[in-house]
């Protein structure tokens, strides 16, 4: 018999809020770029999200054209070659790039993890038909293959125009997934793991993945960049249909619509332009601050200190 009393249930609440709340949360509040990173990306979201209900939507002729940005409260970004206010227009044309990058980076992330994971844990012939099926997908030319999809079916939907460019992002993914998985699987605490009967689901979740969730949350910000960019190359060459306001869409129309030339007109592109970097930025900054969430030195330390502990 045991003389460890079992914990009681608000004990196992105190200990997973620790672990998966404050022990994280305490690592991202000391890491400037998580920081920086988590408030770019959260003021992109709110605007995606709850600006679009704050934000009336543009209108043709609202206001004087070409007014330049930060001359006019009323125009804050200033205003297009028909009048319409370019903040308006950068508000509601938000949630079909947050669509787009939740869709395809979500896709793209898991397709690569799962695939790679089984295929490197659990070997023999379904190592070898994953990774068929992985190296036959990389021999198409993935850019090639999405203007041929775009422009066959021509989708409207953010998510569905998401979900088509991420096919071509999780097979390189997957193939490191799977290098980095056979390395584990030979590990020590995997082999006790087995040893004790676990199953091999709960190993996956908790000796394999967690182990590699810093590779994963960096290559998920580079998948939603890679959309972004990508999405925003296809509408600005109209390859995809522009019935949809997004920032492609933006500076596709200021491409025409404007004398780039001109001081006082370059601002419908800059405007948009500025923003897709900033959003990218704020992926990088907040990949780079994940990789430390998940140093387990780091969480124990301030699950630690969370409950009382010393630290060490």
């Amino acid at each position: 018999m045991s003389n460890v009393p079992e914990p009681t249930a608000r004990e196992k609440v105190e200990r997973a809020f620790e672990r998966h709340v404050y022990a994280p949360g305490a690592v991202l509040l000391n890491d400037w770029r998580a920081l920086v990173g988590a408030t770019i990306l959260l003021g992109f979201v709110v605007m995606g999200t709850v600006g679009v209900y704050l934000v009336p939507e543009p209108t043709v002729m609202e206001g004087p054209i070409f007014v330049p940005p930060f001359t006019d409260w009323k125009y804050p970004l200033g205003t297009g070659v028909m009048g319409q206010s370019i903040f308006k227009q950068v508000v509601h044309a938000a949630p079909a790039m947050l669509q787009m990058i939740t869709a395809g980076a979500l896709l793209s992330v898991a397709l690569g993890t799962t695939i790679g994971t089984v295929a490197g844990y659990r070997g023999g012939r379904t190592d070898q038909t994953l990774m068929t099926v992985t190296d036959t997908v990389l021999t198409i030319p993935g850019l090639v293959l999405v203007i041929v999809l775009a422009t066959i079916y021509q989708p409207e939907d953010p998510f569905v125009v998401g979900l088509i460019l991420g096919i071509d992002n999780w097979p390189r993914l997957a193939r490191t997934i799977r290098s980095q998985v056979l390395s584990i699987r030979e590990e020590a605490f995997t082999e006790a793991s087995r040893i004790m009967g676990l199953s091999e689901l709960h190993i996956l979740r908790r000796d394999v993945i967690s182990n590699l969730m810093p590779y994963i949350s960096v290559n998920f910000a580079n998948s939603a960049r890679r959309i972004i960019f990508e999405s925003v190359a296809l509408y600005f060459l109209r390859i995809l249909p522009t019935s949809q306001l997004n920032w492609g869409v933006m500076m596709a129309d200021a491409y025409t619509g404007a004398n780039l030339t001109n001081p006082n007109q370059i601002h419908w592109l800059l405007v948009p332009m500025a923003l897709l970097i900033l959003v990218s930025l704020g992926f990088i900054l907040l990949a780079q601050g994940l990789d430390r969430v998940f140093n387990v030195r780091l969480r124990a330390r301030h699950e630690g200190s969370a409950s009382g502990g010393e630290t060490p």
